[in-house]
């Protein structure tokens, strides 16, 4: 009897301890010795990687959903190894580095991230990414990450509590369960720090190693706050817990590993480290997650630079991307250009902070240290899910190889958790988090995008299924690109008979070609192009927006527009002048 793919996807969910899947003529990508191996036929039973063989003469059983995987190349899920679901990745989401709460309450700002925590989990996945590592959350999102155990949507989320610090920003104060910092200021309340998180089972321990701004006084203010990371350490040791630090001076670093550390987060970007650092390291079985990217998005956005790609205006959530451009009509312009001008002074100081990091990464990886992929992602300006690329990218112009970063994006992020005996590589026994891939990863981590399926948690995923985007998210989308001047992505939200009228009922236009021909010169002929919601009304499938247009050398406009959404995209549009 034959079975369809849609039939046997549902038995899958509703039962996937008992559903096996078949991957036949597949390329496994073994991201452990560094090679590809042809023609191998992959079993899933329930959650799990059942049993690995040669194509040649291997039996297929009947009624198993089967996929062919000739052509293709199947390799672990990918990790984040940090992430933050507490901030949004947009421009209200860190108040204590631009404080805008007089336009938007961060208290709003809460509420989405809470209410949009599954949208973000479900783009990980389309992404490709099965495992995410959250160093510093809040108790409210200790609890909720719960709810998405086992849902086949969400990767695996291991979660610290709020982060234990040594300097806590005053917006952050008195928010009780959703605040993201727990003040350290002696030895008794770090440990007493950890055991308040307990209750909550926290995976690891996070501390946020700040000191002095002042250059002189680094070494002092480490070593004054040394005796509490230390007691926050040994009483999470005490209780089965990993610790990860927060250190990008290369001294909080070096007493953060001496002093039994297991993660440490972002990369050293003060001095070069030094061989006997790198040799501690090895030594201690640290893995580094270096986040080369999170201080470009603050610099980008606030400068109003940012320039986003094609697979991030079509696969990030648009709210928070959109936010992004929000600077540039804020009615308070000169804030605005005040942090125009930090944004400018921190660009200048960060060339050579990023060509440190670079310089560290390439000894470290050479050395053969643990290096774990993390984007930072839910920081000002990295999105989630979409910011992963271009982390990647950064990694490869440090001067490590495709081969470093598959591992360092695979088994290196399950090393992080000590969790790479039941994730992280294509081996019998654990766990089925894989991604079928269209091209071969290791000729262009491009191809990383290029996903056939997803296998999450044993289910077969198609990656367009596990996202519907509502009315207000598709004409957000539609704006972000408007914003960018990118034709190709706007267009992708059109449907391909999209009508274009001027209110009531006198058509313009019709279809994506038409549409072509009409917004491509105009977004060509003006590099400053930018439309501003003044107000949006959202009923159903519409969204009523009034809109203000502007560009260098050319008049204003101003106007209504209401956008009609029919089978998730944007099918009619009335203008109204």
């Amino acid at each position: 009897m034959k079975i369809s793919f849609t039939f046997l996807f549902s038995l899958c969910i509703a039962a996937s301890a008992f559903c096996q899947t078949y991957i036949t003529n597949v390329t496994i990508v073994d991201v452990e010795k560094k090679r590809l191996i042809p023609e191998q036929t992959v079993v899933v039973t329930g959650t799990q990687i059942s049993a690995i063989e040669s194509s040649k003469g291997s039996r297929i059983p009947a009624n198993v959903l089967t996929i062919d995987g000739k052509g293709k190349f199947l390799m672990p899920g990918l990790t984040d190894a940090h992430v933050h679901f507490f901030q949004s990745g947009g421009l209200y989401t860190r108040p204590d580095a631009i404080d805008l709460r007089k336009y938007e309450p961060y208290e709003n700002e809460i509420e989405w991230v809470h209410n949009n925590m599954e949208d973000l989990l479900r783009r990980y996945t389309k992404a490709g990414i099965t495992t995410v590592i959250d160093p510093g959350a809040t108790i409210n999102f200790l609890n909720q990450r719960d709810i998405f155990k086992d849902k086949f949507y969400s990767p695996a989320i291991f979660m610290a509590g709020p982060l234990l610090t040594t300097y806590e920003p005053e917006v952050y104060k008195n928010l009780k369960n959703d605040e993201p910092f727990n003040l350290i200021t002696n030895t008794e309340q770090a440990k007493e720090a950890v055991r308040k998180q307990l209750p909550y089972h926290p995976d690891f321990i996070k501390i946020w190693y700040i000191t002095s701004r002042i250059e002189k006084d680094v070494e002092d203010s480490a070593r004054k706050f040394l005796p509490y990371v230390k007691a926050a350490i040994d009483e999470a040791h005490k209780n089965n817990l990993k610790v990860a630090v927060h250190a990008t001076q290369r001294i909080t670093a070096e007493l953060a590993v001496a002093n039994g550390c297991d993660y440490l987060v972002h990369s050293i970007d003060d001095k070069i480290i030094t061989d006997d650092f790198v040799r501690l390291l090895l030594k201690n079985n640290v893995t580094l997650c270096p986040t080369l990217m999170v201080t470009a998005g603050y610099i980008n956005t606030f400068v109003q630079e940012n320039k986003f790609s094609n697979y991030e205006l079509l696969n990030s959530n648009p709210e928070p991307l959109g936010s992004l451009s929000d600077l540039e009509h804020l009615a308070d312009t000169s804030l605005a250009s005040n942090y125009r001008q930090k944004g400018l002074a921190r660009a200048s100081a960060f060339d050579l902070k990023d060509s440190i990091m670079m310089i560290n990464l390439k000894k470290l990886s050479d050395a053969g240290v643990t290096i774990a992929t993390g984007t930072d992602a839910g920081n000002i300006g990295t999105l989630h899910a979409t910011s992963y690329m271009n982390e990647l990218e950064a990694m490869k112009k440090c001067g490590m190889s495709n081969w470093q970063i598959i591992q360092a994006s695979t088994i290196n992020g399950a090393k992080a958790m000590s969790k790479e005996k039941e994730f992280g590589s294509i081996t019998e026994g654990k766990q089925a988090n894989m991604i079928i891939l269209n091209a071969n990863p290791i000729d262009d981590l491009e191809n990383l995008k290029k996903i056939n399926y997803v296998i999450n948690k044993g289910i077969v995923i198609m990656p367009d299924t596990l996202l519907h985007e509502n009315a207000l998210q598709i004409v957000q989308r539609q704006l972000n690109a408007y914003n960018e001047r990118n034709i190709d992505a706007f267009l992708e939200t059109y449907a391909d008979d999209a009508e274009l009228y001027s209110f009531p009922d006198s058509l313009t236009s019709k279809g994506k070609d038409a549409m072509r021909k009409r917004y491509s010169p105009v977004f060509e002929k003006y590099p400053d192009l930018h439309c501003e919601i003044k107000t949006r009304i959202v009923q159903r499938n519409c969204v009523i927006d009034q809109e203000y247009i502007t560009a260098t050398g050319r008049k204003p406009l101003e106007g209504t527009v209401i956008y009609k959404i029919k089978n998730d995209k944007i099918s009619q549009v009335y203008f109204i002048k």
